[in-house]
């Protein structure tokens, strides 16, 4: 899929499908109610496979499934799947716009997996990015009332979960690139699609809840939905350079705020609003030390 060099183009496409994985969540809360998530997590990956097909297809190059590094494509498949369940179990039992927020936290923990894996060196600056980050969600904790007397332990738990959620997505993120040294992209992304797809099948047996009509509906939209989005998404990264697109997905907060609040009656606090404006002013600048670093690499000027 050849670079379009479109910048009006990919912040649209970027836009929209934010805005689409933002809805795609809540209709995974609203259905989560009843369905576990594990069976949710099923259905959105095999109806996303025939999405992946076409993307595969769109990408070019030649799809392939041959590999001489199947464990690795096995491990990103792993942790792929664990982001997932993370994301999908915190929609359980949080208001959406601070589970969305919590799950923005994602290049904080690449920044800091990068050491022990990558054997990177981590200046002042990303360090104090990923302290602002940390503050980020300690305010939202404490909006929740963490550390300060009882408090619902799902919640706690919940919160815990969807930071675990940056974590792993983190690990994915290394582990693909990593990967990309070697391998095709459309080969990375095949493995991913039908391993995660095997992983969430093998749990249907012990969680496996009948959808009644609607929530059968329900499941279709998330699968539509999200491969739809990730359509989007793709052509969005095939429009310009990911480094400049980056911001426009920070606008997921203010749209599980609005979801939220039409759909599940949640208001959030003001510790909610200062604690994500921290996480993602700390993601944002990680993203600029990224792109500047990159620069530096290539030798030209910024």
């Amino acid at each position: 899929m050849a670079l379009r060099h479109d910048a009006k183009r990919g912040a649209l496409l970027m836009l929209a499908s934010t805005a689409l994985f933002t809805m795609m969540s809540a209709v995974v809360k609203l259905v989560g109610e009843r369905i576990p998530f594990f069976e949710i997590m099923f259905f959105r990956s095999i109806l996303a496979l025939p999405v992946v097909f076409l993307i595969v297809l769109r990408m070019g190059g030649g799809a392939t499934l041959v590999t001489q590094r199947f464990p690795q494509h096995v491990m990103r498949a792993m942790t792929g799947t664990a982001a997932m369940s993370c994301s999908f179990f915190a929609l359980t039992v949080l208001p959406l716009a601070e589970q969305t927020a919590l799950t923005f936290t994602t290049p904080i923990f690449v920044t800091l997996l990068a050491i022990p894996l990558l054997g990177e060196k981590v200046g002042i600056h990303r360090f104090s990015a990923v302290a602002l980050g940390f503050v980020g969600i300690l305010v939202i904790a404490l909006g929740k009332g963490a550390f300060m007397g009882p408090m619902e332990p799902w919640i706690i738990f919940g919160m815990f979960v969807a930071v675990m959620h940056g974590v792993f997505s983190a690990a994915t993120t290394l582990l693909v690139r990593s990967l990309s040294a070697t391998e095709r992209s459309t080969t990375i992304v095949l493995w991913q699609s039908l391993l995660m797809t095997g992983f969430t099948a093998l749990t249907l047996p012990f969680v496996w809840v009948t959808p009644s009509g609607h929530e059968w509906l329900l499941l279709l939209v998330i699968g539509l939905v999200g491969g739809v989005a990730q359509v989007m998404l793709t052509e969005a990264f095939a429009s310009a350079q990911v480094s400049s697109l980056g911001a426009y997905s920070y606008t997921g907060i203010l749209w599980a705020v609005l979801l939220g609040w039409i759909f599940f009656g949640e208001t959030p606090g003001i510790a909610t609003f200062v604690g994500s404006g921290l996480i993602v002013l700390a993601a944002l600048y990680i993203m600029r030390r990224e792109a500047i670093r990159a620069v530096q690499k290539r030798g030209t000027p910024p």
